[in-house]
């Protein structure tokens, strides 16, 4: 079963400095049909307008990723780290017995565009921990790359979930298809361009959630940047 979440029927957040689409329930939108899907709990497309960004904050026992489209996103946290991300980076904070952190866009005159994505561990009350990791568009190009995942495999971020995430860009000419667990759920967020998946078309911010499925395929894609979760049922 394939069902398509038009990019349109998300949840809308606009408080002038933060412009934010919300894939499933969160702060102010609720959506009972829409608190999640799997493990996978948290999709916010947001968009941090120059020297604005989100002050301290706490979160625990949430694995966090956050995904960064364009400009850049500056990272403080209470585990001493302070980082910057780019597009192309990928950061993973696993909050587990409880972190701060601030997020901010310092450029003076660009809009940061990132995905923050949260995934509900399978262990609670964990030591808080941080990787961020560079993935280059070369490996993405035409394939699925393995992002995060619960054993860090094949260099990914290492999540304490029972998930796995990947990036993958896609022209015309390059298709993947990917084996899936027909038991598990699968969840596929179309970033940017025009995509086709197991047949079916999505348009710039569209999403498919994907249940009893055997497989998952890419295919047709125009100027698509994506995200593929393979998902705890």
């Amino acid at each position: 079963m394939l069902t398509i979440r038009k990019s349109q029927d998300r949840g809308y957040a606009d408080h002038s400095w933060l412009k934010s689409y919300h894939s499933f329930s969160f702060a102010g939108y609720h959506d009972p049909e829409h608190m999640g899907w799997g493990n996978l709990r948290v999709i916010n497309e947001d968009r941090v307008a120059p020297g604005m960004g989100f002050g301290t904050h706490g979160h625990r026992d949430m694995e966090i990723i956050s995904y960064v489209v364009s400009g850049a996103l500056a990272h403080q946290d209470s585990m001493g780290n302070g980082t910057s991300i780019p597009p192309g980076d990928l950061q993973r904070v696993s909050a587990g017995s409880g972190i701060t952190h601030s997020e901010f866009n310092h450029a003076e005159d660009a809009t940061t565009h990132f995905f923050q994505i949260w995934i509900e561990p399978n262990q609670r009350g964990i030591e808080p921990s941080y990787e961020q990791k560079t993935f280059p568009d070369t490996e993405k190009r035409g394939a699925l790359r393995l992002v995060a995942s619960p054993d860090g495999a094949q260099g990914s971020v290492k999540i304490h979930a029972d998930a796995a995430v990947y990036a993958g860009l896609f022209g015309h000419e390059e298709s993947v298809r990917l084996t899936l667990n027909p038991e598990r759920k699968a969840y596929v967020h179309l970033i940017q361009g025009t995509l086709k998946v197991n047949g079916q078309t999505l348009q710039t911010g569209d999403a498919a959630k994907l249940a009893d499925e055997n497989a998952l395929t890419l295919s047709e894609g125009q100027d698509a940047e994506v995200l593929v979760f393979d998902l705890a049922a």
